[in-house]
């Protein structure tokens, strides 16, 4: 399966690294931080605010910008106080990514600065050809349309041989739409199901496991439920 595929992007955020990693509480906390401090509110306030930020504009800091005009580098300065040391390494999913044919990419709504903090502490940063970020994207995020095509054309990407691996569902719409495999990473399982991936459509899929998903391409012969 996705024998043609020969450009492989993924989501950094909850998809390199779990959902309940310690990373992920400090970005959320950052963000929460920031748009208290940029709205004068509180935390209370802040997860609201910023609730509504990302349905309507896509992500928190876009949101800021078109209704306080905030700068991007202050609102992300956050970053610049997070402890990446509480991610390990993670070689089996280096030597999954690095046996994938073609170029690899990191397409994350952070910033450049956050995606190389990340894979540096995962071990990952050998592992990908380019990082493409929310301020290559000219600040405009997944899931929209322009995001998506500012980054097939940076990288010279086919839509047609490439695979999109996200967390969010809406994020995978659009890649889906332009002829891309689809990889949703996490969400809850059918009922009693173990499985480590399972395919939920034409080339599409969703996986609780990425390196057993991903070795699964390039040793088929091997039993993911056996490693």
């Amino acid at each position: 399966m996705l024998t043609d595929i020969d450009a492989w992007v993924l989501d950094l955020d909850n998809t390199l690294y779990p959902a309940d990693s310690a990373l992920a509480a400090q970005v959320t906390h950052g963000i929460l931080s920031s748009v208290a401090e940029f709205y004068g509110t509180d935390v209370v306030g802040a997860r609201q605010i910023q609730a509504e930020l990302v349905a309507q504009y896509g992500t928190s800091l876009r949101g800021a910008m078109t209704t306080r005009d905030i700068d991007p580098h202050e609102f992300l300065s956050f970053e610049r106080r997070i402890d990446y040391s509480v991610l390990s390494p993670n070689p089996a999913l280096a030597a999954a990514l690095s046996a994938l044919p073609g170029r690899r990419f990191v397409y994350t709504n952070g910033s450049e600065y956050h995606a190389e903090q990340a894979l540096r502490q995962l071990g990952l940063t050998a592992c990908f050809d380019g990082i493409f970020d929310i301020l290559a994207g000219d600040l405009i995020p997944k899931p929209y349309e322009e995001s998506l095509d500012a980054f097939l054309t940076r990288f010279t990407v086919d839509p047609g041989r490439a695979a999109m691996f996200d967390d969010l569902p809406v994020n995978l719409e659009v890649p889906r739409a332009r002829g891309m495999a689809t990889v949703l990473v996490g969400g809850p399982p059918a009922a009693g199901d173990r499985a480590p991936y399972q395919q939920v459509g034409v080339r599409q899929w969703q996986v609780w496991d990425l390196p057993a998903f991903l070795h699964s391409l390039t040793a088929p012969a091997v039993n993911p439920s056996t490693m």
